[in-house]
């Protein structure tokens, strides 16, 4: 079992990505006139994110892509680790900033988010313009960082305002809820792995496939709720 899910952990993650996609899709028309239909858009672009990143494997897949590999063949491009970097570790973070300030009723709330957001991106660009050759070479640790405690203060900001409203007796009817969860939960996993990427080298294959296995089970996870809170949430009026 173990080396099926190391075999197939791609293909296992894009099933549920696009199976989620797809339920947005499909639900669209339920959530079209709320905040919500933005995380629809943000569930499609995810898995283009995904798909496209993954462009060394399709390189070494498909025989027509040849000539695409021989441009990027021995350049920083060659590896993908630049294409995360940008669209999800900053990217999606943004995204989640932009979708609480979107949600979040209490102004304040809002002020908190989008100053930190602001001070995100000022950081990105000094980090950039000193070591720019860092977005080729390691998952940036520190990025990784900030965005999570940007993600981890829009769900709890999030959460203490549901707390204080009277929505807290029907917060399992909200897909907010079930967002809120999955990416509290998923940044909290992955975030720490960051720090261990210099231990992910064939040098130690059980490091490597460990941490393959979590996150493989955190996508799992993650997909999985956003797939149900889509299905079983009742569309909030903003």
């Amino acid at each position: 079992m173990e080396d099926f899910f190391i075999q197939n952990k791609s293909l296992i993650t894009r099933a549920f990505e696009i199976l989620s996609a797809l339920i947005g899709i499909i639900l669209f028309n339920k959530y079209r006139l709320t905040s919500a239909k933005y995380f629809i858009y943000f569930l499609v672009y995810v898995f283009l994110v995904d798909f496209i990143g993954d462009y060394p494997n399709h390189f070494n897949n498909y025989d027509f892509l040849n000539e695409f590999q021989s441009l990027v063949h021995d350049t920083k491009y060659e590896h993908n680790i630049w294409w995360f970097t940008l669209f999800w570790d900053i990217g999606a973070v943004l995204f989640f900033a932009f979708y609480y300030i979107k949600i979040l009723k209490n102004s304040l709330y809002k002020k908190i988010i989008n100053y930190c957001s602001i001070i995100f991106i000022i950081y990105i660009i000094y980090y950039f313009s000193v070591y720019w050759n860092d977005l080729f070479v390691i998952s940036i640790p520190i990025i990784c960082v900030l965005g999570g405690i940007i993600i981890l203060l829009c769900v709890i900001l999030y959460f203490i305002e549901i707390l204080l409203s009277e929505n807290v007796v029907t917060f399992y009817k909200s897909l907010n809820f079930y967002i809120s969860v999955a990416i509290f939960i998923w940044w909290i996993i992955v975030t720490p792995l960051t720090f261990y990427d210099i231990y992910n080298s064939t040098s130690d294959w059980n490091f490597v496939f460990f941490k393959w296995q979590i996150y493989l089970f955190a996508n799992i996870f993650m997909y999985s709720t956003f797939s149900v809170g889509l299905i079983i949430s009742n569309p909030e009026n903003d």
